[in-house]
C-alpha cells in the first residue's frame, strides 16, 4: 500500500491541473489511490494497458444500485436504471438490441440533420455583445439537447423545456434535477407514443423497430430509458466542443493546419477526444474478488476507475503525449472507456462534434479568445466555466 500514490481530489492543485497530477501517479504506480472527504478512498488505474484490460475484466461490475436516488420521486426510479447499472448478458442483450441504431453509418446519415441545428445556432449567436458571446452559453451548450430532441422526435415546440431539462440533468443533483426527471419521461412517453403509432425518421422509430429473430425487442420502460439515457450521456459533446474550440485557440498552428485542411476533421476529433476530453475517470467498477492490476494487490468489493487523464497521455502508447497534434495516428484513446461498456453514443458525438468546429471555423474566419479560459473545479470531469469569443 505504501508503494501506491495517493491523489486527494480536494485539492486545488489537481482540480487545476488534473493531468500532471494523474501523470506523476502514472510514472510512480500503475495504480493510484483517490481520497475525497465523505468518501471511503477508491482506485484509479493510470497506465493505458492496465486500464483497458481492467475495463473489459468480467471481475469488476459496475454499481447495479446506484440508480436509487433519494432526489427522484419513486415511480420515476426504473427508468433511471441504465445500462450503466447493467452488466454481463442482461446488459449485452440490451447493447446489442441498441447498437444498429448508433453505427457510424446512422450517424452519419443524421449529418444533414445536425448540420441544420448547428447552422440556425450559429445564425442566433449574439453578436451584439461587446465581449463578444460566450460559446458554452450560446452553442456548445444548448447544441446537443437540440440534436437529441431531432433525433428522438420531440416537436419543435416542446425544445425550449427539454434544454431545461438538459441543463438540469448536466448539472446531477438537486431540486432542479429531481423536478426534471418526471418531465422528461413525461416527454420520453410521448415520443414513444408517437414512434409507435407513427413511425419516421428519428430514433426512437427506429428503436421501436428494433426486433431480433427470436423475438427479443425492447420494452415500453427499456425503450423510455434509453431516451434518458440519450439526454444524460449526450450532454458529452457540450464540454466536448467548448474544450476543443479553447484549444485549437491556444494553439494556432494546430487551428491553421485543420483550416487548410478541412478533411483532417475525423483525426482532430480523435486527437481532441485524446487530449482535451471531458471525462477524466470513467465510471467505477467493482471488484467482485481480489486481484491484481498491473501487480498491485486491489481487494474484493473496492470500486476502481480509469484515470482517463493519465491513460489518454501514456507515453507507453503515445508518442510525445503531451504534444497536442491533429495529424497524430490514432492509438486507441480511451475517451469513450473501453470494453462492454464502450460508450455507445460515440458515433454520433464524434460526427457532433466534427460538424459543430467544421462549421464554426469555416464561418469565423477571425474566431479568437476574449479572455481567460477558466476551468470547473470538478475532479470527474474537465469543463469550462464559459467560452468567450471575438467572431
Amino acid at each position: 500500500m505504501a508503494d501506491v500514490p495517493e491523489i486527494d481530489l480536494t485539492d486545488p492543485a489537481v482540480l487545476a491541473d488534473p493531468f500532471t497530477a494523474y501523470t506523476s501517479a502514472r510514472e510512480q504506480s500503475p495504480v493510484a489511490r483517490l481520497v475525497a472527504p465523505g468518501f471511503g478512498p477508491f482506485w484509479a488505474v493510470t497506465r493505458h494497458a492496465e486500464a483497458r484490460a481492467m475495463l473489459n475484466d468480467p471481475r469488476l461490475a459496475t454499481n447495479e444500485h446506484s440508480y436509487q436516488r433519494p432526489d427522484v420521486p419513486e415511480h420515476c426510479l426504473p427508468y433511471l436504471r441504465t445500462m450503466s447499472e447493467m452488466n454481463g448478458a442482461e446488459h449485452a442483450r440490451l447493447r446489442r438490441l441498441v447498437a444498429p441504431a448508433f453505427t457510424p453509418r446512422r450517424a452519419a446519415e443524421f449529418g444533414p440533420r445536425i448540420e441544420a441545428i448547428v447552422e440556425r445556432l450559429l445564425d442566433e449567436l449574439p453578436t451584439e455583445l461587446p465581449d463578444g458571446p460566450d460559446l458554452l452559453a450560446h452553442f456548445a451548450g444548448p447544441l446537443p439537447i437540440e440534436v437529441i430532441c431531432e433525433l428522438v422526435g420531440i416537436p419543435v415546440a416542446d425544445r425550449p423545456r427539454w434544454r431545461e431539462y438538459g441543463a438540469a440533468v448536466a448539472a446531477g443533483h438537486g431540486e432542479s434535477f429531481g423536478d426534471a426527471i418526471p418531465r422528461i419521461l413525461e416527454g420520453a412517453t410521448a415520443a414513444v407514443a408517437k414512434a409507435r403509432a407513427e413511425p419516421g425518421e428519428d430514433l426512437i422509430s427506429d428503436l421501436a423497430r428494433v426486433m431480433e429473430e427470436d423475438g427479443d425487442r425492447l420494452s415500453e420502460t427499456e425503450l423510455i430509458t434509453m431516451i434518458w439515457t440519450l439526454v444524460l450521456a449526450g450532454q458529452t459533446p457540450t464540454n466536448l466542443i467548448a474544450n476543443s474550440v479553447a484549444a485549437l485557440l491556444s494553439h494556432p498552428a494546430q487551428l491553421a493546419a485543420l483550416r487548410a485542411d478541412p478533411a483532417l476533421m475525423p483525426r482532430a476529433v480523435e486527437e481532441l477526444m485524446r487530449w482535451c476530453g471531458p471525462q477524466l475517470l470513467t465510471i467505477p467498477r467493482f471488484t467482485t474478488e481480489d486481484i491484481e492490476i498491473g501487480g498491485v494487490a486491489v481487494p474484493k468489493g473496492v470500486p476502481v476507475t480509469a484515470s482517463i487523464a493519465s491513460a489518454n497521455r501514456d507515453p507507453r502508447v503515445f508518442d510525445e503525449p503531451d504534444r497536442f497534434d491533429l495529424r497524430r495516428e490514432p492509438s486507441g484513446h480511451l475517451g469513450f472507456a473501453h470494453g462492454p461498456h464502450f460508450c455507445v453514443g460515440a458515433s454520433l458525438a464524434r460526427a457532433q462534434t466534427g460538424i459543430a468546429l467544421g462549421a464554426l471555423l469555416r464561418r469565423f474566419p477571425g474566431l479568437a479568445l476574449a479572455g481567460e479560459v477558466r476551468h470547473l473545479p470538478d475532479p470527474g470531469t474537465w469543463r469550462l466555466t464559459s467560452l468567450p469569443v471575438t467572431l
